[in-house]
């Protein structure tokens, strides 16, 4: 993602999922939710939290309390995650302004950049129009929750905005390394760069982009979708999953060497394109391959950890991405409903052990340590992850 993705892997990287951790559980010893709680309330609870101490303008601050360096406004990323949690209440039958909060990716639209005059959404924001780094993964999840919102309302404006992503991502792919996406413009137009590299994440999520742009665009645009979502799908496989775990390598670097490093958002992204290729194609090899992907990712992320059972402890929006691909699965595949329950039990354990007086998240939420607890995107995977879990339960607000 963007520049602050740099300290974020430097953070992580101290604390990987196997370090330090208790003797793995096995899924299927995993017990059913431990207690029933009002996950829509306490979805709406910690957005109102965001919304009393993170707000700036129509946008939102980086950081609470402010940290050194911090801009006026967040990233483009943490932005991303509030309207993902507002589309999660706004589905719940609470009235957040979602339209509003939507309109407000708008903020960080640039109309060029290296030269060229492709749009794409930037990485910041002055608060009327966008700047700095244009990352590919970025315009696809906007795109993600353009879709989305288009679903929910039934407003065109939605389909309108995504279909301007779709000539932005096809501009980020070249013929290095057999194709895909770059992580991000700087390294699409200057690959000799140390870092520049082609990534899961900017391939993962410009493919379920597509593939949920492709059930609602015009016609004569869908074969075109399609096999670009499948490229980008094909390349992954041949070049980032690692058949050990069945997760996916985070990325290849213009040089040819692997990362190997695993994150649980890379896992969620593939699971979620291979029920969705499986149905926009009927072959079922794809859904396979997300069941697969899917258990492995339970398997080598889900372990105990000061005393609960859990997801990775650091970056919840990476396990909430994860846990939105486990509801996707679940109509597909009865394992899924060990993962969610985890899942479920999880969070409120955060709920109950790690939180702030103000009644913030701990970005761990087995309670060990407060982490960036200060960082908006850890609050909004909150909010999306109890929303998200309200609605596969069939709550409402009342």
């Amino acid at each position: 993602m963007k520049k602050i993705c740099y300290l974020l892997l430097i953070a992580f990287i101290s604390t990987a999922c196997d370090d330090g951790s208790e003797p793995y559980v096995k899924p299927e010893d995993n017990r059913p939710p431990t207690e029933a709680v009002n996950s829509p309330a306490r979805a709406k609870e910690i957005f109102d939290l965001i919304n009393q101490y993170y707000k700036a303008g129509d946008l939102y601050k980086e950081n609470y309390p402010m940290q050194s360096g911090d801009a006026t406004y967040s990233f483009l990323w943490p932005y991303d995650a509030v309207v993902s949690g507002a589309s999660q209440l706004h589905q719940l039958g609470y009235d957040v302004r979602y339209n509003e909060i939507v309109s407000g990716f708008e903020k960080y639209y640039r109309q060029t950049a290296h030269g060229n005059n492709i749009g794409g959404y930037g990485s910041s924001t002055n608060g009327s129009t966008g700047g700095g780094t244009r990352f590919y993964d970025d315009n696809s999840i906007i795109g993600v929750n353009l879709i989305e919102a288009y679903h929910i309302t039934q407003d065109v404006t939605y389909i309108e905005r995504a279909a301007r992503i779709v000539p932005f991502l096809e501009s980020g792919i070249d013929d290095q390394l057999g194709g895909a996406l770059w992580w991000n413009e700087d390294y699409r137009y200057n690959p000799t760069l140390a870092d520049a590299n082609k990534p899961t994440c900017s391939n993962g999520y410009a493919a379920l982009f597509l593939l949920m742009y492709y059930e609602v665009c015009p016609a004569a645009e869908k074969p075109r979708v399609l096999k670009l979502a499948t490229d980008l799908y094909s390349w992954l496989r041949t070049n980032l999953y690692d058949p050990a775990t069945k997760c996916y390598w985070n990325d290849k670097n213009a040089n040819g060497t692997i990362n190997t490093r695993l994150w649980t958002y890379n896992a969620a992204v593939m699971v979620q394109n291979g029920i969705r290729l499986a149905e926009a194609t009927g072959n079922s090899q794809y859904l396979e391959e997300a069941k697969i992907t899917a258990q492995g990712a339970y398997d080598y992320f889900v372990k105990t950890r000061n005393g609960i059972l859990s997801y990775t402890e650091t970056d919840p929006w990476f396990n909430t991405k994860l846990l939105r691909a486990y509801i996707d699965l679940a109509a597909h595949d009865d394992r899924a409903k060990t993962y969610i329950n985890t899942y479920y039990n999880f969070i409120n354990n955060g709920y109950k052990k790690a939180r702030t007086d103000i009644g913030f998240f701990y970005e761990d939420w087995t309670g060990g340590s407060p982490g960036r607890y200060y960082s908006l995107l850890m609050q909004g995977a909150v909010v999306e992850s109890y929303g998200a879990l309200a609605l596969y339960s069939g709550e409402t607000r009342n």
